[in-house]
């Protein structure tokens, strides 16, 4: 994510608060076409390294894309959509296993 120019990601373990999924990642990207980078990037990846294909909702124009895989969700964000949404506060609960600014 990082190289892609993924900024503030946070991975959540919510393996003891959620029955959905064990983790999330979540990502920021500054324009419509760094998050359309980021979701390519990732479903790319996880597809070669892991041949698992994924579900993807929302649109780069909208601020807020959505990759599932199952028990990992990514979500990746407009700086302001982000902040809007505050799924870090809402699943407070959860333990941050990763934070890179």
């Amino acid at each position: 994510m990082e190289n892609k120019k993924g900024e503030n990601i946070v991975l959540i373990d919510l393996q003891d608060i959620a029955i959905f999924a064990d983790y999330f990642v979540i990502c920021s990207g500054n324009t419509d076409r760094t998050i359309q980078a980021l979701v390519d990037t990732a479903i790319d990846q996880v597809k070669k390294e892991y041949k698992i294909n994924a579900r993807v909702e929302g649109r780069s124009e909208d601020g807020w894309m959505l990759v599932d895989y199952g028990d990992i969700i990514l979500h990746i964000f407009s700086p302001q959509r982000r902040d809007y949404y505050r799924l870090e506060e809402l699943w407070s609960n959860g333990k941050i296993l990763l934070h890179v600014q």
